[in-house]
């Protein structure tokens, strides 16, 4: 059974930082993308980062070079480094993997920013 189990989450004050990890197992994912995406209460969930095969990442604006992603392949895991955390930015991190006829999501880490 293919399974992505996200975590690292936690409570973290305003300018700190958590690192969120999703670690796959059912299958390899060396040649999938992969992604953290981000839905906080009320809102749609919202893409956050991903990294391809060959270690390229991509973010989106709100980032700012705040957050690292970054995966292993040898070990089926990806993570993402996130500093200076905002309050708004309070959500449930998910982790995704794509591919040609695949798209799986973990259930979700729950990270918390006190405004």
């Amino acid at each position: 059974q293919v399974q992505l189990v996200e975590s690292g989450g936690g409570l973290v004050q305003a300018g700190g930082s958590l690192r969120l990890s999703c670690a796959a197992s059912g299958r390899t994912f060396s040649t999938s993308a992969m992604g953290w995406f981000r839905q906080a209460p009320g809102k749609e969930r919202e893409f956050v980062a991903a990294i391809t095969t060959r270690g390229r990442p991509y973010y989106a604006g709100f980032v700012k070079g705040r957050f690292t992603i970054s995966r292993d392949g040898a070990k089926n895991t990806m993570s993402m480094q996130m500093n200076s955390l905002e309050a708004e930015e309070t959500a449930v991190y998910y982790c995704n993997v794509w591919g040609n006829g695949y798209d799986i999501w973990g259930q979700g880490t729950q990270v918390t920013v006190p405004s």
